[in-house]
């Protein structure tokens, strides 16, 4: 047995370790928040694949799939075990959500490791051909910092650069817990950042995943796949939709558009990419201005932000057919309109051009954000005790 006391310990917006039962807590919460399946839903459990299970969007795509679309099959995820140091916070809420999934009856298994990796693809097709037979959805949601290209074995990196020129920003930061309000200066792309980016980010790995999956024979007819992406606002287009990283989203776009023909004509199946709306996320933090941008969205519409379980949920909801697929003029899912309307985004730059350390505590909800920050991790959750003793020493759900 491991169980102690754990502390959170931080360094800027990162977590040194995480904490297993408010990891737990934030599971639940999110399976309570989705809706039951409405009347009259498909009596046959689909099956699905979710790669970046574990955290952000592609936890709230797993957790609403198995909820309100009753889905079964794989996630995949690239997690720390607990060793010295807690699991990873991705480690524990797998964890919880398997245990949800069991629950209600749905054959859901997780994987751990490198979803760019070839011996993954295989890994994943030989548990479909094993328990599962033909996909019916893939939702791809990953997002990192490296990439190995299994052809050629190079190693890829992406980065978080304006093009073109330098970018100066405000950002928000936290100094022993008091926000601070900075003008940060971000170098442009040079060299071949911005093709290492799309390397990383773009849509070469989710097409590979496709062709690997058809090339066993494993799309059912119909079978529907979704690359989730972000756009986001014109206060932070420099560093990010017009950056390296929009470089990367418009690649992966471009592919949503290959791939839907292509697989029109292999089985019936269609390619998307799902627009979501902000969120606070382990990757969203890491970017200059996103912090300050989110924050002062959540104090614009306040509990009419809508958090990545409830995207989610409509996301299924129209892939099934329980609601009608809307898309805009390219193809796209718009899970982001409530975030984009004109007057939520003039609201929020007239806050930003305004916004200093002596005033953003009127101008943006600093309580949530912070919040929201240590919950990625499993700490500041309500109904958790933090003085107790918690077991660190979670194994990962069986996949046998």
């Amino acid at each position: 047995m491991s169980a102690r006391v754990i502390a959170p310990r931080r360094r800027g917006f990162l977590f040194l370790d995480s904490h297993p039962a408010g990891c737990q807590r934030i599971v639940d919460d999110m399976w309570q928040a989705v809706p039951a399946p409405a009347a009259g839903a498909q009596q046959r459990r689909p099956v699905a694949l979710v790669i970046g299970s574990s955290a952000g969007y592609g936890l709230a795509a797993t957790i609403a799939g198995l909820k309100r679309a009753g889905i079964r099959g794989i996630g995949v995820c690239f997690e720390k075990a607990p060793d010295r140091r807690t699991g990873t916070a991705g480690w524990y809420r797998t964890a919880a959500t398997a245990q949800l999934a069991h629950q209600a009856g749905s054959d859901m298994r997780f994987l751990n490791g490198d979803a760019f990796s070839d011996n993954m693809k295989e890994e994943v097709a030989d548990l479909l051909e094993r328990h599962y037979g033909r996909l019916d959805y893939l939702i791809y949601s990953v997002a990192a910092p490296r990439r190995t290209d299994p052809d050629t074995g190079s190693t890829y990196a992406s980065v978080l650069k304006p093009i073109g020129t330098a970018h100066r920003t405000k950002t928000l930061a936290f100094d022993n817990d008091v926000p601070v309000i900075r003008e940060v200066e971000t170098a442009p792309a040079e060299g071949d950042d911005i093709e290492q980016t799309v390397a990383v980010m773009g849509g070469a790995d989710w097409e590979r995943w496709i062709t690997h999956l058809s090339d066993r024979g494993l799309l059912n007819d119909g079978f529907t796949t979704a690359a989730l992406s972000y756009i986001g606002s014109s206060l932070t287009a420099a560093i990010y939709r017009q950056g390296t990283i929009g470089a990367a989203k418009s690649h992966l776009e471009a592919t949503a558009r290959a791939l839907n023909e292509r697989l029109d004509k292999e089985c019936g199946g269609r390619a998307l990419t799902s627009v979501n709306g902000a969120a606070v996320t382990q990757s969203s933090t890491a970017i200059p201005g996103i912090a300050l941008y989110v924050g002062l969205l959540r104090g614009v519409l306040g509990d009419s932000l809508v958090p990545p379980i409830g995207q989610l949920t409509d996301l299924w909801d129209q892939l099934t057919g329980t609601a009608p697929l809307k898309v805009d003029d390219d193809g796209r899912v718009r899970l982001d309109t409530w975030e984009l309307a004109d007057d939520v985004q003039a609201a929020i730059a007239e806050r930003w051009h305004q916004a200093t350390t002596d005033n953003i505590a009127d101008l943006a909800d600093l309580g949530w954000f912070h919040a929201e920050v240590q919950c990625l991790y499993g700490f500041a959750v309500p109904g958790v005790d933090y003085d107790a003793a918690v077991e660190t020493d979670i194994p990962w759900p069986t996949t046998t």
